[in-house]
C-alpha cells in the first residue's frame, strides 16, 4: 500500500505507537475497554491529514461506530472529523488521488471477493474492480454469490466454527468454479480465513490483497 501511495506523490507516515482500532473488543461487547483503545487511536492519528488503511473493516468501524462510543462527549466533533478523513485504500486512490490505473501488471485470471465491511460498512463496490480492470495482463471474472459473506466475521469464526467453515467453503468453491488463478479482496481477515480452507483442500488458487496486486509488475 505504501509503495503505491508513494508512487502517486503521497508522503506516508507510519506511527510506530499505533495499535488496534478497537473493533474486536467492541464486537465482543466490551465497550468500555474498546473506548479506551479508540481513545488511543484518536490520539495517535489526530495530526494526520488523511488516514488510509488496507482494511475496510477498520475503516468501517472508525467511521460508523466511533461516533456512537463518543456521543455527547468532548471528543464528539474530533471523532466526526476523523471519520471524514479516514479512507480504505482503494477509495482513497479513486476519490482523493483520482487514480484508476496504478501501472500494475499481473498475468492470469482473478475473481474478486466483496468483503462485508467494504460492501456494507463502506459502500465500496465498483472501485476495486475499476482498479483491477486496469492491471495489465489480468482478466477479471465474477463468481456466483459474490456479495455473500465468507464466514470469517472475527469472533463469529471462533464461536460458530461449523457455520463459518461452511460459508468459507461456499465462497472458495464459487471462486474455484471461475477457474481463477487469484482470489482478491480488500480485507486480509477474509483472505486469511479463505486461505485456511484453500490450504486444507490443496487448491492452487492464490488469495491476494488488492494492494499487493496494484504493487505488482513495477
Amino acid at each position: 500500500m505504501v509503495k503505491v501511495l508513494e508512487k502517486f506523490g503521497c508522503t506516508v507516515q507510519y506511527n510506530q505507537n499505533q495499535t488496534c482500532c478497537g473493533q474486536p473488543a467492541f464486537n465482543a461487547g466490551f465497550w468500555d475497554e474498546s473506548k479506551t483503545i479508540c481513545s488511543k487511536f484518536i490520539n495517535d492519528f489526530k495530526s494526520a491529514e488523511y488516514i488510509v488503511a488496507p482494511s475496510a473493516s477498520c475503516v468501517g468501524f472508525v467511521r460508523n461506530y466511533y461516533q456512537k462510543l463518543f456521543d455527547n462527549s468532548s471528543l464528539h466533533n474530533e471523532v466526526k472529523a476523523m471519520a471524514d478523513k479516514t479512507f480504505e485504500f482503494s477509495e482513497f486512490l479513486i476519490k482523493v488521488l483520482n487514480v484508476k490505473d496504478c501501472g500494475a501488471q499481473l498475468n492470469g485470471v482473478a475473481t474478486y471477493h466483496d468483503s462485508c465491511a467494504a460492501l456494507r460498512e463502506c459502500k465500496i463496490k465498483q472501485g476495486p474492480r475499476e482498479l483491477l480492470e486496469n492491471v495489465k495482463g489480468l482478466h477479471i471474472t465474477e463468481m456466483n454469490d459474490v456479495e455473500t459473506c465468507c464466514g470469517f466475521g472475527g469472533t463469529f469464526a471462533v464461536k460458530f466454527p461449523g457455520i463459518s467453515i461452511g460459508m468459507g467453503e461456499q465462497k472458495v468453491e464459487n471462486a474455484i468454479d471461475t477457474d481463477a488463478d487469484y482470489l482478491i479482496s480488500t480485507d486480509l481477515s477474509c483472505l486469511m480465513h479463505l486461505q485456511g480452507y484453500i490450504n486444507g483442500k490443496g487448491y492452487k488458487i492464490k488469495p491476494m490483497h488488492l494492494a499487493d496486486v496494484l504493487a505488482s509488475g513495477w
